[in-house]
This record gives structure tokens, C-alpha cells and sequence, in this order.
């Protein structure tokens, strides 16, 4: 093997675009190679290392499985917690931050600090923590980890200190928010029951202080249990004993009763006059049966009991409903005085929330809204209206509505994409939403002066295509497209063909988009590819349909069987053009079944459809089964709108379309593209066959004999890297025999597309479907490898990039011309030179001429990515056509023709000579190429013990380089055309595949990637961004007056009790209870003091700001304690003057007389 790759080092060196030597693996920047260096390439590299920075910028979609929700009623501003410790803070328009805990622990509850910028996190790790969010980025101030006892529920009153916690072993604690330290105060379980009680009441479900009284602490055990205690007196003034266990309490807003959710359905309500029974018990959804029984329900699982001014109260739970109502979905009851309405959720509820118009729990309550998180959805339910409308959500919670299996992320676009895209979709918008405003309305954010025109593309499993404006860091939904409405519904299937059916037959696996001609081309996974051209009419169009017979000869396999005598490959020449023609299929023609031949895998649409504005198809491509087995799935793609040139490609080889007259250019098997150049030896025999013909893949149980006679194809047929079948033979059965005797094999990274098409949140790359999550990670390892590495094994060369653009189809060529770059996954770059006729009549007549030249260079692993500099270092845009709209009307004066922008390499370089630069990287290596002597002028290696997955030549800061993304985690960046390195960070391991599917550079230094399977996370690597992103971020805290607490008399305060008297510090604090347990709990402090955070977020001004709101707070309390004293004072006047009226007449009265 060593004398072989020997070989393939001196087939590299003595190729035109090979190098004389390479650079090491770690070298500091790009080997120039022994090549000569033309005077005139001189690019003055004005990156450095400098300009590079990595950090996350914001995450857009749904929080991926949450946990927790809370809200502030005052900022309006909503929390929502994940079961990956995640939070997601939302208001306003701009208003959307994403913090993380650095343990990962699931969220169990939010409790803001309500109208003080601060919120307090629960953990499953049992650690508190606090988080300050007046800063743009908000941190952790305080942590507090409790050791001995597990978190069970929290509860913070509003404008207090103190937070209570409850835990599973049923006891109470109490924590100063401010300094984050147990207080000495603990109620523990024993003490809060009854001593004759034996059994232990379970861990802590509820806290709430009574709305009477803030003295009194209501405590909710799990086993049905209910205490209030008396803080002051250190006793309990009730205890309740119920058969049903507690999930939730709701108070009354008077203090005088309240309700309770059970798991047997039920609602029971208490007085506090009577707390020896509920003076009422409801099942909502439970009904007598015949038997007089209540039918069995479901738990309520929460319940909020709240009042208004003018109406009923309101009493809104979840759960509840009958057993017997098998399938039913998830469900949110409101309850309003006599009328009940059921609201259906399309997933389970995780919590929700009633929005109330006061703080106070103390006041009547006014509820306007619900919001209701669920698991994978934000809904808010408008409580003002009879019929329960809910509000439109602006935020883009349904990037997941269908799963996302690809991305596209293009910044700098034409000013104009943007509003007409909108104008489009707005049209098709869903209506029936509540007229009022979001009510989550917190925080401030403004447009930035650093924003520029940015649309993410997100492909989907169902086969739709949505748009989205991503400008000035927010995401907005611009349109949406529906690739399916180009096919027939596809026909149930009998027998073994539905063992292949593809349950998502139009998903989408690439998109290519021209934004300056409109031109948008997807690519599907039953083999299939779009054109879509746009249009602000509507028409009546039909679809054309071409079909591509794209098949490999047998000797396309590198290392073909041992089994000499009985070969199954053709006799024919290798090269013989006979599989490339095209062969005619009428849609509808079958044949029986494991016979299919020349069909495609969906049906095109051959009927006159009317389409309307927005994206109309107006081309399908589509690949044929051949000799009874399914197309290969497409690898590659590009499109050119100034050429009218589509190019694709897979493991089998390559196709190019003329889509102008609707033709197939070019139909080549890979080999062929090498002509007599292969350097490749095909039909060297491997003694290694037999053992690696199972080695890598996927092994069933040996009971599928049956099954692997039928499936089993000829040596030739069943590979790594996919099918390959041969026009003059047949395919024989055999079956692969191992050490345990015979085995299914199962196809690898090329395998037909006959499977369920999974999200990007779960692809796999070189396995099958797996239900393990083992082999889902070990799916990425094994799925790629080096070009050199690879060709000891059994697999075929697919087509993995291709690039229109103007360049020099060989040596000799004086003037650039139309080419296409063809990259391989052997590492193999090809230049394809074409003959277009440039006058429009005959481009729309003349045919296309178009052949390849040759190898232009050799890399290490699979080629990734071809771009073109200038001898300036100046990036070369591809020609493109000026947008026309195909169905505006025509003028008959004026001729129609088509308005090309071509960007030459010679364009601008009048001192520098002619020619250009090619940047080419793997996923190991770049190199810089210079056009048209093919001389390699640098090369890097940019990793060995890893490989790139994503590799894009961007701009940033006025200049471009070379950014990658690696499968171990690291993001880095390259000079051009020098290859030195600039930036090398390890972000983040990969541990799935989403990430390496949807990772992609755009322009400006950013980049995305699907972060969850709900989530896009964009990032930034430019220095100048992370300077500017603090002006683009939204403010989580705005500085608003708390409203004042209703006046309540003062008789009704003076017999009702005063919670205002109720003085916490002078029972929690240090002097009166003492220090808390050091070993219960240990206090972390944060990543910097609180005050240092505030300075080092907001500045001089922010505490100046903060200050005299602290000052008129206290003003206003001063205030409002002046105002009680004067009314007690007024009060007591007024009494006096009674008491000595009712003295003065009854002075002279006997005693008889009363």
C-alpha cells in the first residue's frame, strides 16, 4: 500500500497543478511551492489576526425541550427555561437573549425579580442561581448550591428579598436574594404537621404567602398535605389532610379561600373559616356514569384561580380530562363563571401563565391574556374576548414547524429581495388573530447603524422552502414555498416497494439561489431538482420534465472484486459513451415490481397548473432507476443564470442542463471525465475484497436470508459509497458471506433515497437509520475519509463541488471563457471549458458545446470548495443575469432580451496582467492556483487529525479569506492568497450531525448553524462585529415606575389585617434567626461582583440612571408612608369624634334605658 500511495505522490508532483513539496501539518502559514512566482502577483494581505473574533451573536426559533416559563408583569418581559439549561429572554421587537448555564442542568422554575432587572434560576443540580439582566448580555451574579437536600419549588413575593425554597425532603428554606446566603430560618416538615402524624408528607409542591396576610406561608405537600404557617409565631395555624395528592394552589385574590389541583381531576376549594373540608369538589371533565361513579380523569396539573372587576373569576387549568378519551390532544381549559371552553394544543403543555394587569396579589387580579408554553410551541390566548382568540407570535417560533434538513444563509443581498419577498408572502398569511398588540412587550431595542440586507434559506423535510429576513441580528419570515406542488401525490405502495417508500419524498437536501436573478434551484431527496424562476403574477404554466439516466460503468469502482472468473462488470471499454445517452421514459410507464427501469421516483405534474406570484417552477430534473435500482441521491449542484447552465452530480458522475432550451448537455460517469488521464488504477484487484465487503457496515440478524437473496446484488453493486450498474449486464444474487455466515448489507453514503428523510437534526451521513444513539455518533467517524485513505477500500468517486465561472480551459487559452471546476471525493480537480454563443437569438438556438480538459490538481480528502481571487486579491463574483420578470407584460415594440453582468478576470487588471486565482480547498488542504498556467503558487494543510466540513471564501473587513469549519469543533480562517492562518478557535465539538449539515459562512464574518433542532444559532468570527454587537443587542431592562398598591380604607385594612407590617428582615435576618447551615448549602459567587458587572455592562451613566430611579422609588415610598400615616391619622379622628359623640348621648342615660 505504501508503494501505491508512492505512486499517487508522483502522479501529484508530475501533474500540471501538482506541488513540488507540501507543507507539514501545523506549519505556520501557506508553503509557497517551488513554482515560479510571477512578478506581477503581488497582493498586498491586509488581514491579521486581529481582525478575528469568535462569539455567538443570537439564536433565533423555539427553545428546544423547555421546562420552565415565567414572566414580569411590569417590564413585560418573558422567560422560558430548557431542559439543556438554557434560557430564552423575550420582549419587544430586537428583544430576544439567549443565556446558558455553564452545568447544563435542566431549568425546574424562573422566578423574576419583578421590575428590578434580575431573575433567579432553579436547577436540576439543586443550585440557585441569580442573573442580572440589566446588561445586554446578562451573567450570573450569585450561585447557591445546596448539598444535602434536592429543590423541589420556589417562591418569591413580590418586592421582597426573600426567597422561599421548598425541597424534597419536605422542608422550607429562606434566601437573602441580595447577598445569596441561607438564612438561619427553616421550617422543617415535622414541625409543619402534626406530631401523631407517621407518615412523611413529601417533598414541597407549593409556596405562597396569603394575600391577607404576607405573615402567613401557605405550604403544599406532595401527598395532599396543606399548612399555613405563621412566619411571626413559628406555628402552624391550620393543617389540611386530603385523600388526593396536590399539584398545584391557586389563591383567591381576598385571602379568604382558595383552590387546589389534584391528580384524580378534581378541584377542591377552601375556606379559611373551615379548613376541616372543601366547601366544594369539582371534576370539570368528569361524568357520572351509570353506575353513579365519576368516570376516571387525568390530573390537573395546574390550576390559577384569578378574579376580575367586572365579570366572574377565571379558573384556568390543564389536564383533567377523562381516560376514556383515548388520542384526544393536550388541553387548556378556561373556566368563566358557567361557560367552560376547552382549548385543543397540537403538543403536551409544559406550563403556563396568566397575565394579570397588577403585581399585587392583593388586588383583583384582571387577567388579559395566557400564555402557554408547550413543547414545541409559544401560543398567548387573548382572555378578552368571549371567543378566546390567540395573538399572532412575532417571534419565529416555527423554524421546526417541518424539520429542517438543510440551510442557506446569504448576506449583503440586493436592498430590493427583501420588501418584494414580503409583499409576496404576506399575501398567504393566516388570519383569525386577536386584533390587540403582543402583550410581551418588554425591553427596547433599536436599528442599528451596522445592518446590512441578510435572508436565510431553511429547506425542510415536507419539502417546503422558507424565507426569512435576517437583517440587524432579528429573523422574520418573508416566504414560504411549497416544492411538492410541482408533483402528483405519490400512490400507496404494496409489497417490498413499501419497504421503500420514502415517507418525506420531497424533502430538500440543497438549495442554490441567485439573488440577483431570482434564479432559486433546490435539490430533493428522491433524486430530484427545481428550477424556480420568480415572478410578481400570477400564470398558467406547465412544468417541463427532463429524466437523466446518470449511471457509473462497474469500473468506476476503485477496487473491485477478487472473484475474476465469474466479473460483473461490462467487457466494454471503460470510456464507451453507450450508459451516457438519455434514455425517453414516459412519467406513467412502469414496470413490475424489482424490475423498475427509466422511471423517476415521483411523478411530475403534466398538466396546465395555475401558479401563483412568488416562485414558479419551471423545471424538474429528475434521475431514473436503472436495472431496477434507485437513483443515487445528488451530491452537488450549481447554477449560473448569465450562462443558463445548471450543473449536478453524485457518486455515479456528472450532468449538465441547459436550462434555456430545456437540454441535457453533458451525461458522464466520472471516469470519463479523465479521459486517458485517469490516475486512478480501476481494475487493480484488492485481495482484500472479501473482508471488506461487510467491514463498515451495517449488520443485521442472520434470520434475513430470504431477504439478503433478494437484496443482494453483483460485487459490483452493493458499496460503500452506493450502486453502480452496468447497461450490458446483469445484475446476479449473491450473498456476502462472513465469519457467521450470510448478512444483510445495507448501502452507505450514497444509499437510495428510499428512507425516512430525517431533520438536520438527526442526519447520518455513511449509516442507515439507527435507533441507537451510539451509532448515531459513530455514524460522523466513519463517514468520511481522506482521498488517500480511501482508495485501499472499495468506493467510488462522486462529484462533491462544482463551480461556474469565468477561467482558462487550458494552458494555452489567452482569454477567460465559460468553465465549470469539478471537485471530487478523491481529491481530484477537473476544468470543464464551454462554448456559449453570447448573441441572444442564438443562445436560445445554437446548442452549447462543452468537454473536458483535463486535471487541473490533486488535494488530500474530498474537495469541498472552488472560488476565483483577481491578481489584485480581489474576490471574482460569477456572472449572473439581471432580473426580468418572465410574466410581465410585453411591450410588441421593444425585444426582450436578456441583460448579462459578467465579472472577467481581466476586468480589472490593467497593470497585473492577464489571468486570475483559483482557491481550492478539501477537507485537508487549500491550495491557490494561478489561471492560466495552472501553477500551484501556495498550499496549507489545514488538518490531520480531523477533516473540514464546511469551507467558504468570505469577506471581512474590505478584504477575503478562506474561512473552515472542522469536524472536531474548531473554526478557523485563512489568509488569501498567502494561506496563512488567522484565526483558530475550538468552538465546539460536534456531537451530530445537525451541525455538520447546516453549518455555513456567508459574508461579513458570520455564520449559522442549526443549534438544536428548533434553533438556529448565528455566529460571528469578525472583530468588528463583536465590537459592534452590543449596539445591535436589544435591552432586556427598561426603567419603569412600579405602580402603586390600591388604596384598601382603613377599616378593611385595620380588620383584614396588614401585610404591609410584616417586617421579614426582622424574622429572616442574621440577628434574629442566624447563619444558615454551611453544609446545606454553598454559596458560588458570580463571574464578577454585582457592582463591577453593572459598571462593566452599562457604564457611568446606566448607574447614574439606576440611582435616581432608586432615589424617586424611595420618594415614592416615603410618599406612600406619609399618605397611610395621614389617613390612620384622619382615621383615628374620625373614630375619637364618634366615641365622644356616642359618650356625650348616652351620658345622661340610665342604665335601664340602653
Amino acid at each position: 500500500m505504501k508503494k501505491f500511495r508512492k505512486v499517487l505522490d508522483g502522479l501529484t508532483t508530475s501533474s500540471p497543478g501538482g506541488t513540488i513539496g507540501s507543507p507539514s501539518c501545523g506549519s505556520a502559514a501557506g508553503t509557497p511551492t517551488s513554482a515560479a512566482t510571477p512578478k506581477e502577483i503581488d497582493v498586498q494581505e491586509t488581514l491579521v489576526s486581529e481582525n478575528f473574533q469568535l462569539c455567538k451573536t443570537v439564536r433565533h426559533g423555539f427553545p428546544y425541550q423547555p421546562t420552565a416559563l415565567a414572566f414580569d408583569p411590569v417590564q413585560k418581559t418573558l422567560a422560558i427555561g430548557s431542559r439543556t439549561g438554557g434560557i430564552r429572554i423575550l420582549g419587544g421587537p430586537g428583544v430576544d437573549c439567549y443565556c446558558q448555564h455553564e452545568s447544563g442542568a435542566a431549568v425546574l422554575q424562573l422566578q423574576f425579580l419583578i421590575n428590578e432587572g434580575a431573575l433567579v434560576t432553579a436547577c436540576a443540580d439543586d443550585t440557585l442561581h441569580l442573573w442580572n439582566l440589566r446588561q445586554r448580555r446578562p451573567a450570573v451574579l450569585h450561585s447557591l448550591k445546596f448539598n444535602r437536600e434536592r429543590i423541589t419549588f420556589c417562591h418569591l413575593p413580590f418586592q421582597s428579598k426573600w426567597l422561599y425554597v421548598g425541597t424534597e425532603r419536605g422542608n422550607t428554606h429562606i434566601v437573602n436574594i441580595e447577598s445569596f446566603v441561607l438564612s438561619g430560618y427553616v421550617i422543617n416538615w415535622n414541625k409543619a404537621i402534626e406530631l401523631s402524624t407517621k407518615t412523611h408528607p413529601g417533598p414541597v409542591v407549593h409556596l405562597s404567602d396569603s394575600p391577607k396576610d404576607e405573615g402567613k406561608l401557605l405550604i403544599g405537600f406532595e401527598s395532599g398535605t396543606i399548612v399555613q404557617w405563621d412566619l411571626r409565631g413559628k406555628k402552624a395555624d391550620f393543617r389540611i389532610y386530603y385523600d388526593e395528592a396536590i399539584h398545584s394552589v391557586g389563591w383567591h385574590h381576598e385571602g379568604k379561600q382558595f383552590m387546589c389541583s389534584h391528580s384524580d381531576g378534581s378541584l377542591s376549594m377552601w375556606n379559611l373559616r373551615n379548613t376541616t373540608k372543601p366547601f366544594q369538589v369539582t371534576f370539570p371533565h368528569g361524568k357520572i356514569q351509570k353506575d353513579g361513579r365519576k368516570e376516571s380523569c387525568k390530573p390537573i396539573l395546574k390550576v390559577e384561580y384569578k378574579t376580575s372587576r367586572n365579570s366572574e373569576p377565571f379558573v384556568i387549568f390543564s389536564g383533567g380530562l377523562s381516560y376514556d378519551k383515548a388520542g384526544r390532544r393536550p388541553t387548556l381549559t378556561i373556566m368563566h363563571g358557567k361557560a367552560i371552553t376547552v382549548l385543543e394544543m397540537d403538543y403536551p403543555i409544559v406550563e403556563f401563565m396568566a397575565l394579570c394587569e397588577t403585581p399585587y396579589n392583593n388586588e383583583v387580579q384582571e387577567p388579559y391574556a395566557v400564555v402557554v408554553l408547550l413543547e414545541k410551541d409559544l401560543i398567548v390566548v387573548d382572555l378578552t374576548q368571549s371567543n378566546f382568540p390567540v395573538f399572532e407570535n412575532p417571534y419565529p417560533m416555527d423554524i421546526h414547524e417541518s424539520p429542517v434538513t438543510c440551510t442557506a444563509y446569504f448576506a449583503d443581498c440586493p436592498p430590493d429581495i427583501i420588501p418584494i419577498l414580503y409583499s409576496i408572502g404576506a399575501k398567504h398569511k393566516k388570519t383569525g388573530y386577536s386584533q390587540k398588540e403582543w402583550p410581551v412587550a418588554g425591553g427596547t431595542w433599536t436599528l442599528g447603524s451596522h445592518t446590512y440586507p441578510e435572508i436565510i434559506v431553511t429547506g425542510h423535510a415536507d419539502g417546503s422552502i422558507k424565507f426569512w429576513d435576517a437583517s440587524a441580528i432579528t429573523l422574520q419570515m418573508l416566504y414560504k414555498l411549497k416544492t411538492s406542488k410541482a408533483f402528483e401525490k405519490p400512490k400507496p405502495a404494496e409489497g417490498r416497494a413499501a419497504e421503500l417508500v420514502e415517507e418525506d419524498p420531497f424533502a430538500i437536501q440543497m438549495v442554490s439561489w441567485c439573488p440577483q436573478s431570482r434564479i432559486f434551484c433546490v435539490v430533493g431527496i428522491s433524486a430530484h431538482i427545481i428550477l424556480y424562476r420568480f415572478s410578481k403574477y400570477d400564470a398558467n404554466t406547465q412544468i417541463v420534465s427532463l429524466e437523466v439516466r446518470l449511471q457509473c460503468e462497474a469500473e468506476d469502482v476503485i477496487s473491485p472484486s477478487e472473484n475474476e472468473n465469474n466479473p460483473c462488470f461490462s467487457e466494454s471499454s471503460p470510456h464507451s459513451p453507450q450508459p451516457h445517452q438519455q434514455y425517453p421514459a414516459s412519467p406513467g410507464s412502469g414496470t413490475p415490481e424489482g424490475n423498475k427501469d427509466s422511471i423517476p421516483c415521483i411523478k411530475v405534474k403534466d398538466r396546465m397548473v395555475r401558479v401563483p406570484p412568488g416562485y414558479q417552477a419551471e423545471l424538474v430534473i429528475q434521475l431514473l432507476w436503472v436495472d431496477g435500482e434507485p437513483p443515487q441521491q445528488i451530491t452537488s449542484l450549481d447554477i449560473n443564470s448569465a450562462y443558463g447552465l445548471l450543473a449536478f452530480g453524485n457518486c455515479n458522475g456528472l450532468a449538465v442542463v441547459d436550462y434555456l432550451q430545456k437540454t441535457i448537455l453533458l451525461c458522464m460517469s466520472t471516469l470519463d471525465l479523465y479521459g486517458a488521464a485517469d490516475p486512478y488504477q480501476r481494475l487493480t484487484r484488492s485481495p482484500r475484497r472479501n473482508r471488506q465487503s461487510t467491514s463498515g457496515l451495517t449488520e443485521l440478524s442472520d434470520n434475513q436470508q430470504s431477504i439478503d437473496m433478494e437484496r443482494s446484488k453483483s460485487p459490483t453493486s452493493d458499496h460503500v459509497n452506493g450502486h453502480c450498474t452496468s447497461p450490458t449486464s446483469q445484475p446476479k444474487p449473491r450473498v456476502p458471506m462472513g465469519p457467521e455466515g450470510p448478512r444483510l448489507t445495507r448501502r452507505g453514503p450514497g444509499r437510495p433515497p428510499f428512507r425516512k428523510a430525517q431533520s438536520a437534526a438527526c442526519m447520518e451521513i455513511s449509516l442507515p437509520v439507527s435507533h441507537t444513539e451510539e451509532s448515531r455518533e459513530n455514524s460522523f467517524s466513519r463517514s468520511r475519509s481522506s482521498s488517500v485513505s480511501s482508495i485501499d477500500r472499495e468506493t467510488k468517486e462522486a462529484i462533491t463541488t462544482l463551480q461556474f465561472g469565468e477561467s482558462f480551459g487550458r494552458k494555452s487559452d489567452a482569454l477567460p471563457t465559460p468553465c465549470l471546476w469539478v471537485g471530487t471525493s478523491l481529491g481530484m480537480v477537473l476544468l470543464i471549458p464551454m462554448s456559449i454563443p453570447t448573441v441572444h437569438e442564438e443562445r436560445m438556438e445554437e446548442p452549447v458545446t462543452i468537454g473536458p480538459s483535463g486535471t487541473v490538481l490533486m488535494l488530500k480528502g474530498s474537495v469541498l470548495r472552488v472560488s476565483f481571487l483577481d491578481c489584485m486579491g480581489a474576490l471574482i463574483q460569477s456572472p449572473h443575469e439581471v432580473w426580468r420578470d418572465p410574466n410581465a407584460p410585453e411591450d410588441p415594440d421593444r425585444v426582450r432580451r436578456r441583460k448579462l453582468i459578467n465579472f472577467s478576470p481581466s476586468s480589472s487588471q490593467d497593470n497585473c496582467g492577464e489571468g486570475h486565482l483559483a482557491v481550492v480547498c478539501s477537507e485537508r488542504q487549500a491550495k491557490v492556483v494561478l489561471m492560466p498556467s495552472q501553477s500551484c503558487l501556495f498550499v496549507h494543510n489545514i488538518t490531520e487529525s480531523s477533516f473540514v466540513l464546511q469551507a467558504d471564501v468570505v469577506s471581512v473587513s474590505n478584504s477575503v479569506c478562506l474561512a473552515c469549519f472542522c469536524a472536531n469543533g474548531h473554526v478557523m480562517t485563512l489568509s488569501l492568497p498567502s494561506l496563512r492562518p488567522l484565526m483558530d478557535v475550538n468552538y465546539l465539538p460536534l456531537t451530530d450531525m445537525r451541525i455538520a449539515r447546516t453549518f455555513c459562512f456567508t459574508n461579513g464574518g458570520q455564520a449559522l448553524y442549526l443549534s438544536s433542532p428548533t434553533e438556529i444559532q448565528r455566529i460571528t468570527y469578525s472583530q468588528e462585529m463583536c465590537d459592534n454587537l452590543q449596539e445591535m443587542l436589544g435591552e432586556l431592562f427598561t426603567p419603569i415606575e412600579t405602580p402603586e398598591a390600591q388604596n384598601r380604607g382603613f377599616l378593611k385594612g385595620f380588620f383584614g389585617g396588614n401585610s404591609h407590617n410584616f417586617d421579614r428582615e426582622e424574622l429572616f435576618g442574621e440577628a434574629a434567626a442566624g447563619k444558615g447551615s454551611r453544609s446545606l448549602a454553598q454559596h458560588i459567587p458570580g463571574q464578577a461582583g454585582m457592582e463591577g458587572m453593572k459598571v462593566a455592562a452599562s457604564g457611568v451613566v446606566g448607574d447614574l440612571a439606576r440611582a435616581r430611579i432608586a432615589l424617586d422609588e424611595r420618594g415614592q415610598r416615603l410618599g406612600e408612608l406619609e399618605d397611610r400615616t395621614a389617613l390612620m391619622m384622619t382615621g383615628a379622628e374620625t373614630f375619637s369624634k364618634h366615641a365622644h359623640e356616642l359618650m356625650l348621648k348616652c351620658k345622661d342615660k340610665k342604665w335601664y334605658q340602653f
